[in-house]
């Protein structure tokens, strides 16, 4: 038995968990868990990365003497360093509006078809090609030397090493699918130095011990899947590849694992990614807006009781409205109850029938994403998981069950933590074993609850023509 700690970063929340693993054994228990509140200054969305970091030494000072530390987090956003090595401001928020309009102006350089083929990324307006476009000019830019991600611009100041994981390099749309390398000449193309960017690093690579100086001992720190999401599909414990995951927190990730990319032109316009994955997958899916609007909802009503608030919009009879999650509108924070009320076909009348406007409308995006996926990929489902915060969620696993006609395996809640800590442990040796070795250790160890579909199937496919008229 060794002891890892995870790091795990999402756009709401941090936290710190220790795991122990050996052979046919994993155990996961939170030691530190704090906010991840933005900072809105001179008209900028920012990370407050200063009380991130805190909160990771703090989390690793109360998890004590580890064999090694993984971190990850969010995708596409990134912190910039000057030639001395130190951050140029606090990194921007995905959600500002400072990329209005970049994307056009990527796709007048390189057509969004030609940017499809080479990096098989989703179109989003927060990718991080987009927010370097947006950035190009800027004091701040022009005295950049050096590009880290989230949790590489962490894992450098807990080691002094610079690198780029290729998981969370896969998001920013600035990587060649082909080679698996930076694609430079599309950067020179678009004005984004090419020697911003570390090496890229596999999950799996033992980066270096921690600095003496933090005083938290000098424990390896080891690349995981620093992209959550990566880390989330390590962490699915499904027993065949017939399976499709849902990632489900501020965002739901829905796909499938595949060995290659599918770069069609359905594919592109379906608005399906290619990422990359652990051990030479791919992340096949589709960027749904998950648990966003709701979170935002609690928050407008002052954080009410969300178990009593769900048995009541359990209670509150379906498809009395609904609204396309994908609409752009519900992407900024603030006023989430005037726009879901504004959109939607029929006004929600108080915070119960909003809720359930918000869980329809969530599990027909689910059965949406889940049927595209198949039928772009050719990989049929047998049954969907569903991982994350979400996974805590009966009424939307229930939902997600009937919406796609397959059973839905929820949990488990801490996936994401769960893979980071499996490739923290393979890679020190603590356990062996390819992907689906260390999917069956979570079958043995973690509680998983499964929801067989329900009602009928045809009510959802005229919800969805109903939606889409």
């Amino acid at each position: 038995m060794k002891t890892f700690a995870a790091v795990d970063l999402g756009a709401s929340s941090g936290r710190v968990m220790v795991g122990r693993a050996g052979p046919g054994s994993l155990s996961l228990a939170a030691v530190n868990r704090f906010a991840n509140e933005p900072v809105r200054a001179g008209g900028t969305l920012y990370w407050d990365i200063l009380a991130l970091y805190r909160g990771v030494l703090e989390g690793l000072r109360l998890a004590g003497p580890v064999d090694g530390i993984g971190i990850d987090s969010w995708a596409v956003d990134y912190g910039l360093l000057d030639a001395t090595g130190a951050l140029l401001g606090n990194p921007v928020h995905y959600r500002d509006a400072r990329t209005d309009g970049a994307a056009a102006r990527v796709a007048a350089v390189v057509g969004e078809d030609k940017l499809y083929a080479l990096t098989g990324l989703q179109k989003l307006p927060f990718n991080t090609i987009y927010q370097l476009v947006a950035a190009a000019g800027t004091p701040q830019f022009e005295a950049a030397r050096q590009l880290l991600m989230i949790p590489d611009l962490l894992t450098y100041w807990l080691t002094g090493e610079r690198g780029a994981e290729f998981t969370n390099a896969s998001t920013t749309q600035l990587l060649d699918l082909r080679t698996g390398e930076w694609a430079t000449e599309l950067m020179s193309s678009l004005g984004i130095r090419p020697a911003l960017f570390p090496p890229l690093r596999a999950p799996g690579t033992v980066i270096g011990p921690v600095l003496p100086s933090l005083g938290i001992g000098t424990p390896d720190v080891i690349a995981v899947g620093s992209h959550d999401t990566a880390s989330a599909v390590v962490g699915v414990p499904a027993a065949a590849e017939n399976f499709a995951y849902i990632s489900c927190g501020t965002w739901s990730l829905v796909g499938v694992e595949l060995d290659a990319p599918v770069l069609t032109e359905a594919s592109r316009l379906a608005n399906f990614t290619n990422e990359g994955g652990v051990d030479g997958t791919v992340r096949y899916l589709r960027n749904v807006m998950g648990l966003w609007p709701l979170q935002e909802c609690l928050r407008e009503w002052g954080s009410p009781d969300l178990p009593a608030l769900l048995r009541e919009a359990a209670a509150v009879p379906a498809f009395q409205a609904v609204v396309d999650l994908d609409d752009p509108i519900f992407l900024a924070p603030g006023d989430m109850v005037g726009r879901l009320t504004q959109v939607s076909e029929r006004a929600p009348a108080g915070p119960a029938e909003l809720v359930r406007c918000i869980l329809d409308s969530l599990a027909l995006a689910h059965r949406r994403a889940v049927r595209q996926a198949q039928e772009l990929s050719g990989r049929h489902v047998d049954a969907v998981h569903i991982v994350g915060g979400g996974a805590r969620n009966e009424l939307l696993c229930q939902l997600t069950a009937d919406a796609c006609g397959l059973p839905v395996l929820a949990g488990p809640v801490e996936a994401t933590a769960l893979g980071n800590v499996l490739i923290q442990a393979r890679a020190a040796g603590a356990i062996s074993g390819d992907l689906s070795a260390l999917r069956a250790l979570l079958r043995q160890t973690q509680q998983i609850v499964r929801y067989e579909p329900r009602g009928d199937p045809a009510a959802w496919q005229a919800l969805e023509r109903r939606l889409e008229a």
